[in-house]
């Protein structure tokens, strides 16, 4: 099912009609996970959403499994709240999204994944080269061709290039590692929340058969294609809140019907 969201305004109208008081949007970053790349995204939502972002160590090795603590610790025990969850920390937003809170009402995948994006021979150099990789500063040339798009806009790319070179270059390889060992698919077929995947146009990171794996578990999924690079929340903030607000819109007219 393709979803699209007629505009912020008419989307929190329906928000508004079916429950008054706010809802958390609980963001989970990418792998930088610093959470310091939303700022005009959360300007672009609506006052009734109300932001949290989940922040991992930038100088500890962690698994998925240890940075599932990170997550549980920003969601909400209680109110309602949506998950959205950006490329390295979909499978966290998976994972907790299983276990099935009372107050969850629904999940965002941007740009995400539920096995490793990267396959075959591929999957084991990027492994092996990842210590080498991340032990330089990233250039803008990389940058812009795998994250952010050839015309981005230059305070952006350095916002990016901050927040990376803020993570140790040994925790940004033991994340690569963890996303090419990625495996939540069992934990996505216990999902009960309603799931809306953000796919962007012109990734060149997570492919279109990312979407597709999930689409195999969870075809009643909403799904809504943003023409962009990777880090599409960071590029089109705006698109972003407006599809992300519709869903909520949505989501919560099912939970009070």
């Amino acid at each position: 099912m393709h979803y699209r969201c007629d505009s912020i305004r008419q989307a929190v109208e329906k928000s508004e009609r079916t429950k008054g008081s706010p809802i958390f949007l609980v963001i989970l970053p990418g792998m930088d996970g610093t959470g310091e790349l939303f700022a005009e995204f959360i300007a672009a939502l609506p006052a009734t959403v109300e932001t949290v972002i989940a922040r991992y160590p930038t100088e500890r090795r962690l698994a998925y499994s240890e940075l599932e603590d990170f997550v549980r610790a920003a969601c909400p025990s209680s109110g309602p709240f949506i998950l959205a969850a950006e490329s390295f920390s979909t499978p966290l937003a998976i994972k907790y999204a299983a276990t099935n809170p009372a107050n969850l009402e629904g999940i965002v995948l941007c740009a995400g994944f539920a096995t490793s994006p990267v396959r075959g021979w591929r999957r084991f150099l990027c492994s092996l080269i990842a210590p080498l990789v991340f032990r330089f500063p990233l250039p803008d040339f990389a940058a812009r061709f795998w994250l952010v798009g050839p015309n981005s806009p230059h305070p952006l790319l350095v916002a990016v290039r901050a927040a990376i070179s803020s993570v140790q270059p040994k925790v940004l390889t033991t994340r690569l590692r963890a996303v090419l060992a990625c495996e939540v698919r069992a934990e996505l077929h216990r999902i009960q929340a309603p799931i809306l995947y953000i796919q962007a146009k012109r990734d060149r990171l997570v492919s279109a058969s990312c979407l597709e794996d999930i689409r195999r578990i969870k075809p009643q999924l909403a799904m809504a294609s943003v023409d962009g690079p990777h880090l599409l929340l960071q590029r089109e903030p705006q698109k972003a809140a407006e599809i992300i607000v519709g869903f909520i819109g949505s989501c919560r007219l099912t939970s009070t019907a």
